[in-house]
Parts: structure tokens; C-alpha cells; sequence
């Protein structure tokens, strides 16, 4: 089929069609051109606004006193755990105190108990042998039951012989020259030493062995 000649209206249509698309593309990249310049602004006012609030002054007084309140809560921190530590070591010497005060509160009572249990011993070594068995019986009962109340209270006696010379609970009242001794040993005990829950109450009295001359 033969193709229809065209007319000057045809023409004149596929003109104004072209010169549309024409006029289509332009404006697209028109378009394109001012959007790529608005996202550019956008970057600028961005950063313009970034460097405005790193200068503000506001900005850096309200850091610094955020800076300021972080310190002093360190610092309270810091003295709260010092406080604890402090009333810990009171209440900890406070019962170390009060344990001491029960173990040695019998200590003057000791003391003065002592020449008793002392005077009963040496009534039971100087007695007579005339002396009935029964008197005998009864002071070495009555010294018993001493000793038994006062190793219930914790009191125990320091008897030394033949032990070496120890200044910390001994008390040397003379020296005597003995060649079957190493020197500084004790060689007699003139009076028991005591002690209370382990502190010295009274310290033996004792005879010191020294090398012979």
C-alpha cells in the first residue's frame, strides 16, 4: 500500500512536537540543576549552623558546668566511700575495745587474788608433818578450787623451771653460777607468774643459771 503523502499540517504537528519534547527536557534539567543547588544550600546552612553552635557562648557555659557537676560528683562519691571506710574502722576498733574490756576487766581482781593462791601453797608446803591428813586435805582443797576458778576465767599460771630466762614474763631476782646450766637458765622459782587470756599479769620470780666462774 503506497504511504500517504503528508500534509503541511502534518508537518506543522510534528514540529510543535518536537519543539515539546524539547521544551520537556529543558525543564527536567532545569530542575535537576536547581535541586542539586538547594541540597547544596541545605549542606551550607548545615554547617553555617553547626559552627554557630560550637561558638555559641551558651553552648560552652552549659558544657562547662556539666564538666563542673561531674567533678563535684566524683568528689561526693569519692568522700562517701572515705565516710564508709571511717565508720567501719570506728565500729571495728569500738569492738576490738569492747572485747578487750571483757578478756582483761578481771585484771585488778587478779591481782589481788594472787597472794591468796600464793598463801595457800605455802601453807600447803610448810606444813607439818604432825599436821592431820584432814587439814592437809582441807588447803589443798580450798587451793584447787581457787585455781580452778581462775583457769575458768582464763588465768594460767607461768612456771619456768628449767626453762630458758625469757625477760617478757620472767623476772630474774639473782644470778647464781651453775656449771651443769647453760647460762640464762632458770634454775628455781621463787613465785608462779600469771597470766590473763594471754597478757602478763604478774611475771615469775626466778633464779638465773650463769656460766660459773
Amino acid at each position: 500500500m503506497a504511504k500517504e503523502p503528508q500534509t503541511p499540517m502534518d508537518d506543522e504537528l510534528a514540529r510543535h512536537e518536537h519543539e515539546a519534547e524539547g521544551a520537556e527536557q529543558a525543564a527536567e534539567k532545569v530542575a535537576e540543576e536547581r535541586l542539586m543547588e538547594g541540597e547544596l544550600e541545605g549542606l551550607i546552612n548545615d554547617e553555617e549552623a553547626l559552627e554557630d553552635s560550637v561558638d555559641n557562648p551558651e553552648a560552652e557555659m552549659l558544657a562547662a558546668q556539666v564538666g563542673e557537676l561531674e567533678q563535684s560528683l566524683a568528689e561526693a562519691k569519692d568522700q562517701a566511700l572515705r565516710a564508709a571506710a571511717e565508720a567501719q574502722n570506728v565500729r571495728r576498733r569500738a569492738e576490738q575495745e569492747a572485747e578487750k574490756a571483757r578478756k582483761f576487766a578481771l585484771e585488778k581482781f587478779v591481782k589481788e587474788l594472787l597472794p591468796v593462791v600464793d598463801s595457800l601453797e605455802k601453807a600447803l608446803e610448810t606444813m607439818e608433818e604432825g599436821a592431820s591428813e584432814v587439814h592437809r586435805e582441807g588447803v589443798s582443797m580450798t587451793l584447787k578450787m581457787q585455781l580452778d576458778v581462775l583457769n575458768k576465767f582464763g588465768v594460767e599460771s607461768i612456771e619456768p623451771h628449767g626453762e630458758p630466762f625469757d625477760p617478757q614474763v620472767h623476772e630474774a631476782m639473782t644470778m647464781v653460777p651453775n656449771p651443769d646450766l647453760d647460762p640464762n637458765t632458770v634454775m628455781d622459782v621463787m613465785q608462779k607468774g600469771y597470766l590473763l587470756n594471754g597478757r602478763l599479769v604478774r611475771p615469775a620470780m626466778v633464779v638465773v643459771s650463769k656460766k660459773a666462774d
